[in-house]
């Protein structure tokens, strides 16, 4: 059974808050998973009016190394006593936001990278049954970053971020494979590719998170979702960098296949 509940994103619902960022707690075969935090500890607030319990979670993963899905694990440390935090060997405090003269920093905290408790993983990794992690390491994905505007300093020198830090956390369920990667800076399409060579003859059931889509043009979302509609999957859980405009996009495209995402949103799967 795999039973996923949205603790961070955009849009809030009820009592629960949003903030930019992505954040979602994962219930499977007896093991209890997080994915990401937001960009502060509003997630921990939202899990407990959830009657979720952090300090239970067996096995932490960060999807890449923006501070909007990686801050609040300062807090994560602090109330939960036992898990790892699993992420890519190519994450590290470097990546900015360039626009012409200005550059923002947008990675992680130093702090995060050092604790003791922060694992760095290389490559493909079975987590635990039907449990995976799979990179994102496919050529010319700068391309990608630099049309985003999302750099990395490397030995000194800014560059267009390749993604490399990026990586899906992947469950196996009866209908099929459950993607969880909350913004696929990397497109849907190659990390489709990326499961597909990792996991071969198993298909997609469903995807959640968002697409790094809020500044694109009305042409570049038909593109993909010209690109979604060939990838036979069935449902797409989309919110967080998606943005309301995009995913209406997509919706009108590709119909009621296309759901938003909420805090608070929960997803079940047997």
């Amino acid at each position: 059974m795999f039973d996923a509940t949205i603790l961070i994103d955009n849009i809030a619902s009820g009592e629960l808050i949003s903030e930019w960022g992505f954040a979602a707690y994962i219930e499977y075969n007896g093991k209890k998973y997080l994915l990401d935090t937001g960009g502060s500890d509003k997630y921990l607030q939202n899990a407990s009016k959830l009657g979720i319990n952090i300090e239970d979670v067996d096995v932490a993963v960060l999807s890449h190394a923006h501070y909007d899905h990686s801050s609040g694990f300062e807090s994560f440390y602090k109330n939960n006593s036992k898990a790892k935090l699993l992420v890519s060997e190519y994450c590290c405090n470097d990546c900015y936001f360039k626009f012409g003269p200005i550059r923002k920093y947008v990675g992680i905290t130093k702090t995060l990278s050092e604790h003791v408790r922060t694992t760095r993983v290389s490559g493909f990794q079975k987590i635990d049954d039907g449990v995976y992690i799979v990179p994102h390491l496919k050529n010319n994905l700068e391309k990608i970053g630099k049309k985003a505007h999302m750099y990395r300093r490397i030995d000194g020198k800014v560059v267009p971020d390749d993604f490399a830090h990026e990586q899906s956390l992947i469950f196996e369920t009866s209908k099929g494979l459950v993607v969880l990667n909350s913004c696929s800076h990397a497109g849907l399409h190659n990390i489709f590719n990326d499961v597909a060579h990792y996991l071969p003859g198993k298909n997609v059931y469903m995807t959640i998170g968002g697409m790094h889509l809020a500044a694109s043009s009305k042409k570049d979302v038909v593109e993909i979702a010209n690109k979604i509609s060939g990838l036979q999957i069935e449902r797409v859980i989309t919110g967080h960098c998606t943005g309301k405009r995009a995913y209406n996009i997509l919706h009108n495209e590709l119909g009621d296949m296309v759901e938003l995402m909420h805090v608070g949103m929960r997803l079940k799967v047997d």
